[in-house]
C-alpha cells in the first residue's frame, strides 16, 4: 500500500497524526510506503532538524520517503496552489515501489490530483481519496480565491473524487456535500471519523497547572491547534481585549502555531488577558487541555461545512467542556449537539464569545455534565481501533478491483 500525503509525523496537529497512524498500523497487513513532505506544519516553515531535498527512512516499519517543496507563508491563493503543484511534481518523480493500492490525502488537493494521474500508468492502480477538508467549500467559506479559481478547484476536486475507487470523508455532512456538490459516487463514499490521537492527561487540573506554571485560581479558556485563516482567531483577541477593558476575570490562551500567529500577536500587543503558547509535546499538550476550564473551538464567520476540526477529538478526550464560537448550522455545532459536549455561540462576535465563556464558568454543573458527555462520546465514537478496522475494510474493497501489484 502507498500513502501519498503532504503531512506526516512529527507534525503534531492537523492531518499528520492520522496519516502517520494509518501508515504505521497497516504495516501489520502489508508493505507500506509513505511519500510525504518535510515537516513544516502548523508554522509553515521547514523544521530545522530536517534539511535536504529528499530523505528515506524506516518509520516503525513504514518505508518513508520525504520530498522537499516550496513552503509559502502565509499559504494563500496562488502561493498555495504553486506550493501544492511543486510538491505533487516531486511526489510523482520519486520511486513508489510495488503497490496494489494507494491512499491520497486531500489537502493537498492539487498534489493528490497529480498523483492520481500517475496512478493510471503504466496500468491503473486502485486508490482511495481521504478528504480531510473540502477544498472548494473552504475557498468559498473563507473568501479565498476568485470565482475562476473556485471553478478550477471544483473541477479538479470533482474529477479526483469521481475517479477514485473509494472516497473517505471524516464526517457524514462532508460525505453528503461530496455526493451532492462534487459528484462522488454514493456507493463508493464512506465515513471514517478522525480519532483521538492524544492520550488524555492523568494529572488533576491543579497538578497539570503546576507542571505548566499556570496560576491555580485563573479562569482559563484555551484554544489549541493551527492559527490559520479559517480559525478566525482575531475574534478571540478582541474578546480578550474587551475582558481586559471590563475587568472580567478570565484568561484566553492560544496554544499552537500557524501562518496567522505573528499577526495575531501583533494585534494582541498590550492585552494581558491573552497568552500565546508554543506547540507542546504530547504529554504536556494533554496537561494543557486538562489544565483549562473551557476548551474553545473558534471559526471564521462563513466557515460551516469545509471540515471537522481534529481538535474536537482531543478536547473530548480531555474531559473538559467545549465552547464553540462557530456557525450554529455547521459541522462543529452538529458534532457538539450529537455528543452533548458543550455550548455553541455564534462566530465572529467577540462580545458573544466573552459573555458565553463567562456565563459558562458560573455554571459548574453544566460544565461537568458536558465534559462527561464529551468524554463518553470520545470513548464510544472516536476509537483509533474502530477507525483502522474501517480503513482495512475500505482498502480490501479497493484492492478487489486490482489483480497484481505494479511497480511505480
Amino acid at each position: 500500500m502507498t500513502l501519498l500525503a503532504l503531512n506526516y509525523s512529527p507534525e503534531p496537529t492537523g492531518n499528520a497524526p492520522y496519516t502517520t497512524a494509518l501508515a504505521r498500523r497497516l504495516v501489520d497487513d502489508a508493505n507500506v510506503t509513505a511519500v510525504t513532505g518535510f515537516p513544516h506544519y502548523p508554522q509553515w516553515s521547514r523544521y530545522e532538524e530536517y534539511p535536504g531535498l529528499w530523505k528515506r527512512a524506516n518509520d516503525h516499519g513504514v518505508d518513508l520517503r520525504r520530498v522537499a517543496h516550496w513552503i509559502p507563508n502565509p499559504p494563500r491563493g496562488l502561493k498555495r496552489l504553486l506550493s501544492e503543484l511543486h510538491f505533487g511534481f516531486h511526489q510523482m518523480n520519486v520511486p513508489w515501489g510495488r503497490t496494489d493500492a494507494a491512499v491520497l490525502v486531500s489537502p493537498a488537493l492539487f498534489a493528490s490530483a497529480l498523483c492520481a494521474v500517475r496512478l493510471r500508468f503504466p496500468r491503473r492502480i486502485p486508490h482511495a481519496v481521504w478528504v480531510q477538508d473540502l477544498y472548494t467549500h473552504g475557498m468559498m467559506e473563507t473568501g479565498e480565491g476568485s470565482r475562476a479559481a473556485v471553478r478550477i478547484a471544483k473541477t479538479v476536486e470533482r474529477w479526483l473524487l469521481k475517479d477514485a475507487d473509494a472516497v473517505v470523508a471524516i464526517h457524514p455532512a462532508m460525505r453528503e456535500r461530496m455526493i451532492r456538490d462534487l459528484g462522488a459516487d454514493p456507493e463508493r463514499t464512506y465515513v471514517i471519523r478522525n480519532w483521538g490521537h492524544v492520550a488524555p492527561s492523568v494529572s488533576h487540573k491543579n497538578d497539570a497547572r503546576a507542571r505548566l506554571g499556570w496560576e491555580a485560581d485563573a479562569r482559563i479558556v484555551l484554544h489549541s491547534g493551527n492559527m490559520g485563516r479559517k480559525q478566525g482567531l482575531s475574534t478571540v483577541v478582541e474578546a480578550a481585549r474587551i475582558a481586559d477593558q471590563r475587568g472580567d476575570d478570565v484568561t484566553f490562551v492560544l496554544l499552537g502555531d500557524g501562518a496567522e500567529r505573528a499577526e495575531l500577536e501583533a494585534l494582541a500587543d498590550g492585552v494581558p488577558t491573552l497568552r500565546f503558547i508554543d506547540p507542546l509535546p504530547d504529554e504536556l499538550f494533554s496537561d494543557a487541555l486538562a489544565a483549562a476550564d473551557i476548551l474553545l473551538v473558534n471559526e471564521l464567520p462563513g466557515v460551516k461545512e469545509m471540515a471537522a476540526p481534529s481538535k474536537l477529538t482531543s478536547y473530548f478526550a480531555a474531559d473538559r467542556p467545549v465552547l464553540a464560537a462557530v456557525d450554529p448550522e455547521g459541522i462543529v455545532a452538529g458534532i457538539l449537539a450529537e455528543a452533548g459536549g458543550g455550548r455553541v455561540t455564534g462566530s465572529g462576535d467577540p462580545h458573544a464569545l466573552l459573555d458565553g465563556a463567562l456565563d459558562y464558568l458560573v455554571h459548574p454543573d453544566e460544565m461537568a455534565a458536558a465534559a462527561a458527555a464529551g468524554s463518553a462520546y470520545w470513548r464510544s465514537h472516536l476509537s483509533e481501533d474502530a477507525a483502522i478496522t474501517a480503513w482495512r475494510e475500505v482498502l480490501a474493497t479497493v484492492t478487489e478491483r486490482k489483480h497484481q501489484p505494479t511497480t511505480l
